[in-house]
């Protein structure tokens, strides 16, 4: 069985967000689980999570939250799995506090961290990382590769036809 992909949340508020991962994870047809845990309101629960998620069968964790966003450094601190932080926008700062949050992690517990709402992107470096022992996986990458390349050009070939005569 291939490994799961954890998705954590600071708050079921994230959930518009994290659908964007849900979605890419479905399409790639990579095992899931989604939990809401705060890294303040809940933290035992988030440590225990992050904590066991290897033996539970977890490949990666993907955490998404704003404002002080902490959840992704409170989740890569009790674990060695790779851990990708979505800084989620919020009405404070436009969502600037949360990457920089999310970003600047001490040397030691690193955490991959994508654009302010980059739940899509998340989903993918989760399903690459999965993909190094993966070869089906990976050859679906390359399938998406392929068919977004395709599109732009089709893109182009349009535009051109259009503008250019």
């Amino acid at each position: 069985m291939s490994k799961k992909v954890g998705i954590v949340m600071g708050s079921d508020s994230d959930l518009p967000i994290v659908q964007k991962a849900v979605d890419m994870l479905k399409k790639f047809g990579v095992p899931y689980e989604v939990h809401v845990y705060s890294a303040h309101r809940t933290p035992t629960e988030a440590a225990e999570f992050a904590a066991s998620a290897r033996e539970n069968g977890f490949g990666a964790i993907i955490a998404a939250a704003g404002m002080a966003a902490h959840l992704a450094g409170a989740i890569a601190a009790r674990t060695t799995l790779p851990v990708i932080g979505i800084p989620c926008k919020s009405s404070n700062l436009d969502g600037l506090d949360a990457l920089l949050s999310t970003v600047q992690m001490p040397t030691g517990i690193p955490v991959a961290t994508v654009a302010i709402n980059g739940a899509a992107n998340a989903a993918l470096i989760a399903i690459q990382i999965l993909a190094v022992e993966d070869k089906a996986l990976a050859d679906k990458l390359d399938e998406k590769r392929a068919a977004d390349a395709k599109a732009v050009l089709e893109k182009d070939a349009k535009i051109a036809a259009e503008i250019n005569g």
